[in-house]
């Protein structure tokens, strides 16, 4: 029987600055191969094919993408013998810490024509400075974003009813766990599932949840309380051995977006913009605290031009994340240009037997 796929967000734009989990996953890794190259597509392919080899042998994956190109792959995490396969130079920097042990390294460097590359040179310059240029512009519209959508937050948080929603929290700890505790040590992971791209928002919560009976979709108003309700039910989980997957995206790296607790088959996610989810199969229920906060004219009347204003630099955001889009499509087109495809594929071949 073959295995299944899962796909989350390798990185993600957002009001922090870059962002990834890719630490945590490394430390869960019992081996991570470490692939180090230039921008380039060409990776994305020899990632696919190692998944496809793992999948063919029974075992699940993860798939980690990138959100510049939705269909390029980052890395793969096999699950089981837990292998973590990653592109480890960009658009991500990361350094093996235990080389000659759980981490292994193999370049690509040397499977690029050099002589083109240096007639390409001017090109590839021009495109990266624009690229950097863009990005920069991206992460400061978001982090302004992100302080817009913290002045939202603090008047909503304001109005909300929380003796209400601390009530919520308790009743579904009790509906889910009533007096169950497993007999072990729960396993907590963290993924990225959705980013700011250049085509919007973007998010993988279908592929995540696709095996679960049930999914809670929380509806609520910014800063009340949908993050907290999650991190509580997800300590809960927790605390009584249920393995737990927190999932995060967006604008704040820092807020919960989803949990998912494999062992009852359910998770809870934030079904508002910009990952806005509805009821769509059995299974789904929508867990309600919009009427947790107060309707108050004062309030409505305060929040309308901190509405636009958001709205506003999420637009800026987005235009800047298209020039960054298509400078690192340029730089990538151009680098794969001159690969070498003998070296290459001796390289991507070495990869499928490396265990």
């Amino acid at each position: 029987m073959y295995g299944t796929v899962t796909e989350y967000m390798g990185t993600a734009y957002t009001g922090h600055g870059v962002a990834h989990k890719y630490e945590e996953l490394i430390a869960a890794a019992t081996d991570t191969v470490f692939l180090k190259c230039p921008p380039t597509n060409a990776i994305s392919n020899v990632l696919n094919e190692t998944g496809t080899h793992y999948i063919k042998r029974g075992f699940h994956i993860d798939k980690f993408m990138n959100p510049v190109q939705h269909e390029i792959t980052d890395a793969v995490f096999v699950k089981g013998p837990d292998i973590l396969f990653i592109q480890a130079s960009h658009p991500i920097a990361l350094e093996p810490a235990d080389i000659g042990g759980r981490h292994r390294v193999i370049s690509f460097y040397d499977m690029y024509d050099e002589e083109k590359l240096r007639e390409q040179n001017e090109f590839i310059v021009e495109k990266l400075n624009e690229s950097e240029t863009s990005l920069k512009k991206t992460l400061q519209a978001l982090e302004e974003a992100k302080a817009i959508h913290d002045e939202w937050e603090a008047v909503n948080i304001g109005r909300m009813i929380w003796e209400l929603h601390e009530k919520l929290i308790e009743s579904l700890k009790e509906e889910l766990f009533g007096f169950t505790k497993l007999n072990k040590d729960a396993t907590v992971s963290h993924r990225l599932i959705g980013s700011l791209t250049s085509s919007g928002a973007c998010d993988f919560i279908p592929s995540i949840t696709k095996d679960l009976e049930r999914r809670l979709l929380i509806k609520g108003l910014p800063g009340t309380g949908k993050s907290t309700l999650m991190r509580a039910v997800g300590a809960e989980a927790e605390k009584r051995g249920f393995d737990v997957l927190y999932g995060w995206c967006g604008l704040d790296p820092t807020g919960v977006d989803l949990v998912q607790i494999p062992e009852l088959s359910i998770c809870l996610l934030d079904a508002t913009k910009p990952h806005a989810y509805d009821p769509e199969r059995e299974g789904d229920e929508i867990l309600d605290l919009v009427h947790m906060c107060k309707e108050d004219k004062e309030a409505e009347e305060r929040i309308l031009p901190i509405s636009v204003a958001y709205k506003e630099k999420i637009l800026d955001a987005t235009g800047y994340m298209q020039s960054f889009s298509q400078a690192e499509k340029s730089v990538k087109a151009t680098m794969d240009s001159a690969i070498k495809g003998s070296v290459f594929e001796k390289k991507a071949g070495d990869l499928l037997g490396i265990f």
